[in-house]
C-alpha cells in the first residue's frame, strides 16, 4: 500500500510538472516579454500576472503550514553585492538569449529548436562558474522565512483572495472550464494563447501542488545540481524535468505551433551564450530565474526580491539602449 501511494504521488507530481510546461509555453510566460510590455506598451499585467504566481504559491505554503501539512523548504540567503551581480548576469543572459528560463521553455514548446541550447548554456554555465568567477561558498540565513511566521490570520486572507479569485473566473481556461458544455474542454487545449493571468496562476497551483507532494524543485535547479554533481534522487529529478518540457511540447503541438523553424548558428550562439550567463548568474545570486518567482519571492526573502527586481531592470537597460524588444513569443 506505501509502494502503491508512492507511485501515485509521483504520478502526480509529474502531472503537475507536465502542466507546469503546457501553461508556460501556452501563455508565453517570459520575464523579457514582461519588461518590454512594461516599457514599450505601459502594461504591467505580464509583470503582475509573475508576481502573483509568487502570491498563490507563498499563500499556499501558509495554508499548508497552518494544516500541518508544510514540506522541507530551502533556506534563504543573506543580501550582498553577488546578490546584484549575479542577478545583473541573469538579467543580460535573458536578454542576450531573448528569453528568461520560462521563455525558453516556451520557446522550445513551439518547435524553435535553437532554445535547446539554452539549457545546455546553462549547464556549462554553472559547471565553469568557480573557473570563470571564483568560488565563494554563499552562507545561508540562519532563521525560517518570515512568510511562514506570518499569524494564522493571514492565511485566512489569502482564503479569501482564492474565493475572489473564483468568483471573477480567470480569463479563458476557467471560463472554457466553467462554461461545462462539449468541448469546452478541447478548446481549452487547442488553439488560443492563454491570457499571462491565467497561464502564470496555473503555474503558480501546479508548482505548489508539485512543492507539497516531491519537496522543492525548480528546473534550473536541477541544472545546477547536476553540473556540479549535486543532485540527490536523480533518476526522479531528471524525470519531472522531461515532464516539463514535455507539457510544454504538448502546448505547442495542441496549439499548432509545433513547427520546425530555421536555426541559424546566430540564434545557437545567443541561446548557449545566454543559457551560460544565465547559469553564472544563478550561482552568484544563488536562484534561476523559475526559483526566485517560485521559491525564494513566496517566502519572502528579501534576496530573491532584490535580485527579481535588479534582472528586470537590467532587461529594461539593454533593451533601451539596444533599441529592441524581446525576441520571445507572445
Amino acid at each position: 500500500m506505501h509502494l502503491m501511494l508512492e507511485s501515485l504521488a509521483f504520478a502526480f507530481a509529474v502531472a503537475c510538472a507536465a502542466l507546469m510546461g503546457f501553461a508556460i509555453q501556452r501563455g508565453a510566460t517570459c520575464t523579457v516579454a514582461a519588461v518590454d510590455d512594461l516599457m514599450v506598451r505601459r502594461s504591467v499585467a505580464r509583470l503582475a500576472s509573475l508576481l502573483e504566481a509568487a502570491v498563490w504559491v507563498g499563500g499556499g505554503l501558509l495554508v499548508a503550514r497552518t494544516l500541518h501539512r508544510l514540506p522541507a523548504l530551502p533556506a534563504g540567503y543573506p543580501l550582498s553585492a553577488r546578490t546584484v551581480a549575479g542577478a545583473a548576469l541573469l538579467g543580460v543572459g535573458a536578454f542576450v538569449n531573448g528569453a528568461c528560463v520560462f521563455g525558453a521553455v516556451a520557446r522550445l514548446g513551439s518547435g524553435q529548436w535553437a532554445y535547446a541550447l539554452t539549457p545546455l548554456g546553462y549547464y556549462a554555465g554553472c559547471a565553469s562558474v568557480d573557473r570563470v568567477l571564483g568560488s565563494a561558498p554563499t552562507p545561508r540565513l540562519p532563521y525560517g522565512s518570515p512568510v511562514l511566521e506570518a499569524p494564522a490570520w493571514v492565511a485566512a486572507l489569502f482564503v479569501a483572495f482564492v474565493l475572489w479569485r473564483v468568483a471573477a473566473p480567470l480569463p479563458g481556461l476557467w471560463r472554457s472550464a466553467a462554461a461545462a458544455v462539449p468541448g469546452a474542454w478541447r478548446e481549452a487545449l487547442r488553439g488560443r494563447i492563454w491570457s499571462a493571468h491565467a497561464a502564470t496562476t496555473v503555474i503558480g497551483l501546479a508548482f505548489l501542488a508539485l512543492l507539497l507532494v516531491a519537496g522543492s524543485w525548480a528546473y534550473t535547479d536541477v541544472l545546477a545540481e547536476l553540473a556540479r554533481g549535486m543532485v540527490g534522487d536523480v533518476v526522479t529529478r531528471s524525470v519531472l524535468l522531461a515532464a516539463l518540457l514535455g507539457g510544454a511540447v504538448l502546448g505547442g503541438w495542441t496549439a499548432g505551433r509545433l513547427g520546425s523553424a530555421r536555426i541559424a548558428a546566430a540564434q545557437l550562439l545567443r541561446c548557449f551564450g545566454g543559457g551560460m550567463l544565465m547559469g553564472w548568474g544563478s550561482l552568484l545570486i544563488p536562484g534561476g530565474n523559475d526559483g526566485l518567482i517560485l521559491v525564494g519571492m513566496p517566502l519572502a526573502w528579501p534576496y530573491a526580491w532584490l535580485a527579481f527586481a535588479t534582472m528586470c531592470t537590467v532587461i529594461a537597460a539593454a533593451q533601451w539602449l539596444c533599441g529592441s524588444g524581446p525576441r520571445s513569443p507572445r
